[in-house]
């Protein structure tokens, strides 16, 4: 491939990668983003935890948590 047809076919792919991300997967991004914003203390304790819908402590958690309370965000309960 010469530089001109991989330039094209590179402009040519650069809007589908923007343009293409569902509104599904930006607003679970969104969400996890603003957990990101909330004061978490790492705290690997054990907590046991009511199903559905059960979280452990607000201020605590693991990085799995914040996957969790993204999709509960989205009313997708992991």
């Amino acid at each position: 491939m010469t530089g001109r047809s991989q330039l094209l076919t590179f402009l040519l792919l650069t809007p589908a990668l923007i343009f293409g991300q569902s509104g599904f997967y930006r607003t679970l991004a969104d969400s996890a983003f603003t957990l990101t914003l909330q004061h978490v203390r790492y705290d690997p304790s054990y907590f046991p935890l009511a199903y559905p819908n059960g979280d452990v402590p607000p201020g605590k958690g693991v990085c799995t948590d914040v996957v969790v309370r993204a999709y509960r965000k989205l009313g997708i309960d992991l």
